[in-house]
């Protein structure tokens, strides 16, 4: 495996408020591999919620492929926010506290890989992702 392309979503209902996750997983051809979806609890904001869906992914990775593969992969983090892209690539301060922890985390999270890439893409490239948010909400009744 040389690249995977991993689309994330995070969402809040409210905002502050019950928060969930989608991930899914491609391979160089655009095939889907895996896809995720997890319920993160209340009280979360939707860029919290990105965060963690982007944390969730690099370690899903690591944990289905290994440390090794993941030394030898390029990861391509594709997200549909703006702010967590950006912020991730440097071109925005991180000032929220709680943000700052997740920020490290995921900056951390890259050692662990050959190459990580954050991309911006239009809600509509990210379809996938933003309806298994959305399952996951709805499966828990918020």
């Amino acid at each position: 495996m040389k690249k995977i392309i991993i689309h994330t979503d995070g969402g809040a209902r409210g905002n502050p408020g019950p928060a969930a996750i989608g991930v899914v997983f491609y391979n160089e051809k655009g095939q889907e591999i895996k896809k995720y979806s997890e319920y993160l609890g209340d009280n979360l904001t939707n860029n919290e919620a990105e965060y963690k869906a982007v944390i969730f992914a690099l370690k899903k990775f690591k944990s289905l492929f290994g440390k090794e593969l993941a030394k030898k992969t390029e990861v391509e983090i594709r997200s549909d926010s703006e702010l967590v892209v950006n912020q991730l690539n440097g071109k925005y301060k991180v000032l929220n506290p709680r943000i700052q922890l997740l920020f490290l985390e995921v900056w951390n999270l890259r050692f662990d890989f050959q190459k990580v890439k954050f991309k911006f893409v239009k809600r509509e490239k990210n379809f996938e992702a933003d309806k298994l948010v959305n399952q996951a909400l709805d499966l828990q009744g918020k």
